[in-house]
C-alpha cells in the first residue's frame, strides 16, 4: 500500500505549482471585475478543490502504474518475434485513448452545444478518435521500419494548411483545439511511455527521437480528420441546396 503512494508529496507539489496560479488569477478577476456572488464562489473554489484531489490522484497513478505498465508493454511487444501484428491492434489502443480523453469530451459536448447539433458530438468524438488511431499505426511504422518524421509531418501540415484554406472557420477552429487537446493524460502518458518502450529495444531507433516523435505524429492526427469532415459537411450542404 505504501508502494502506491511513493512519490505523492512530489505530485501533491507539482500539482500545487500548476492550480495555485489560476486560483490567483480568478481570486484577481473576481474582485476587479467579476464581483460573483458567494454562492458561485464557492462552487468555483469546491471545484478546484476536486481537481485538485483527482489531478493528483491520477497523476500518482500515472506514476506507477500507466507509465511502468506502458515501458513494459513496449519492451514486450519490441521482442516479438511477429511484432506487426501490433500495428492494427495500436489502431485500437489508439483510437479508445483518444476516446477516453477527457478533454476531448469536454470539447465536443462544447461543440455540439454551440453548434445546436449541427456538429454531433459522437460524430466529432469517432472522427477525432479514428484518426488517433491511425496515426498511431503509422508512428509503429516508423518505429519498426525507420522512416524519418519529416515524411508524414511536412506534408500533413501542408494538407492541413491547404484544407484550412477551403474549410469553414468554425471546422478549422476546432481541427487546431482537437490537435493540442487530444495529447493530454492518456495519449502522454500511457502510449508515449509504450513507444519509448518499443523504440529502446528495437535496433537502431532513439527512444527520444522515436518515442517522443509520436506525439507529433498524434497531434497532426485530429486536424487533418476534423478538416476532412469540414470538407464532407460542405459537400453534403452544397448538395441539399
Amino acid at each position: 500500500m505504501m508502494r502506491i503512494f511513493e512519490g505523492f508529496p512530489a505530485v501533491l507539489l507539482d500539482v500545487t505549482y500548476a492550480l495555485v496560479p489560476l486560483l490567483l488569477f480568478f481570486l484577481l478577476f473576481q474582485v476587479i471585475f467579476l464581483r460573483l456572488k458567494w454562492r458561485k464562489v464557492r462552487d468555483v473554489l469546491v471545484g478546484f478543490m476536486l481537481t485538485y484531489v483527482g489531478l493528483s490522484l491520477f497523476l500518482q497513478g500515472v506514476n506507477v502504474g500507466f507509465i511502468p505498465i506502458g515501458e513494459k508493454m513496449g519492451t514486450v511487444i519490441g521482442g516479438l518475434r511477429y511484432r506487426y501484428i501490433f500495428i492494427p491492434i495500436g489502431f485500437v489502443l489508439g483510437f479508445f485513448a483518444a476516446y477516453a480523453e477527457p478533454a476531448l469530451q469536454v470539447l465536443t459536448k462544447q461543440v455540439e452545444r454551440i453548434t445546436a447539433g449541427a456538429i454531433p458530438r459522437k460524430v466529432l468524438l469517432v472522427t477525432i478518435s479514428i484518426g488517433v488511431g491511425l496515426s498511431i499505426m503509422l508512428s509503429i511504422i516508423r518505429v519498426f521500419v525507420g522512416f524519418s518524421i519529416w515524411y508524414f509531418v511536412l506534408p500533413g501540415y501542408l494538407i492541413s494548411f491547404y484544407l484550412a484554406r477551403k474549410s469553414s472557420k468554425i471546422f478549422t477552429a476546432i481541427a487546431f483545439d482537437s490537435g493540442g487537446i487530444v495529447t493530454g493524460p492518456m495519449i502522454s502518458t500511457f502510449m508515449l511511455s509504450l513507444f519509448v518502450g518499443l523504440a529502446g529495444v528495437t535496433e537502431g531507433r532513439d527512444p527520444l527521437v522515436d518515442g517522443f516523435g509520436m506525439i507529433a505524429l498524434v497531434a497532426l492526427a485530429p486536424i487533418l480528420s476534423v478538416l476532412f469532415l469540414g470538407k464532407l459537411y460542405s459537400k453534403n450542404r452544397k448538395g441539399a441546396s
